[in-house]
């Protein structure tokens, strides 16, 4: 059974950095295309990072929101996905939720909610 875990998220304020991790059972991160979205209630759902599998070496795509800020990463021993959110602005408030992409099927994990706040 494929399972996704995210942790990481928290409080901090404007100018912090956090960094989210996205805990994979199941199946091998590294094969699969994953991504980080986030939700803020009363809004779209929205593609922060993604990564591509080995295969297509790993290519990384940004949010123009989070260009400079944010890096999506992976460690395959850990079997984990990561992103690392810096320089974070009071914007950046949302439940983020890692994503997983095989075909015919997306997994998804729980959430870890973010906070930007002074």
């Amino acid at each position: 059974q494929v399972q996704l875990v995210e942790s990481g998220g928290g409080l901090v304020q404007p100018g912090g950095s956090l960094r989210l991790s996205c805990a994979a059972s199941g199946l091998a991160v590294s094969l699969y295309p994953m991504g980080w979205y986030r939700q803020d209630p009363g809004k779209q759902r929205e593609l922060v990072a993604s990564i591509g599998s080995i295969a297509v070496g790993e290519v990384t795509n940004y949010a123009e929101s989070v260009k400079g800020r944010f890096a999506i990463s992976r460690d395959t021993a850990k079997n984990t996905l990561y992103l690392q959110m810096n320089n974070l602005k009071p914007e950046d408030t949302a439940v983020y939720s890692c994503n997983l992409h095989r075909i015919g099927m997306d997994y998804w994990g729980k959430g870890t909610l973010v906070t930007v706040s002074s």
